[in-house]
């Protein structure tokens, strides 16, 4: 995909990111209004009680725990996903820079996108604030 005429080159990684990019922003719209449409075909006319105050599932707060819910197409579950998938976007996108820059041999670039993917990923485990 990214290869033409054997070589990396600016113009067509700088596609390739922004393919990337517009996936994952359209694959977390699509699930967060699928997950919205869910939520409002089975939860749409409930009352709400604002006097009360209830915090989300605590399965809603697991990886494993939303997965499961998704795969029964619970609404909040999928509506998780769609966001999950959102803050995974930028993410992939630091790792494919990483690859882009170790094919072109960029040493330095590779490092510095090394040091800023390890630090994504610490605050997505939370291990930063």
């Amino acid at each position: 995909m990214l290869r033409e005429g054997g070589a990396w080159n600016d113009h067509r990684i700088e596609q390739g990111i922004g393919q990337l990019l517009r996936v994952g922003v359209g694959l977390a719209a699509a699930l967060v209004c699928a997950g919205g449409a869910l939520y409002l075909i089975r939860h749409g006319r409930e009352l709400v009680d604002y006097r009360v105050f209830r915090g989300e599932r605590a399965d809603l707060r697991s990886l494993r725990g939303i997965l499961a819910g998704a795969h029964e197409l619970q609404g909040r579950d999928v509506i998780q996903l769609g966001l999950l998938a959102l803050l995974a976007t930028p993410v992939a996108r630091v790792a494919f820079s990483v690859v882009a820059f170790a094919f072109e041999r960029d040493r330095l670039y590779v490092g510095i996108t090394l040091v800023v993917l390890a630090i994504l990923l610490a605050s997505v485990a939370g291990r930063l604030p």
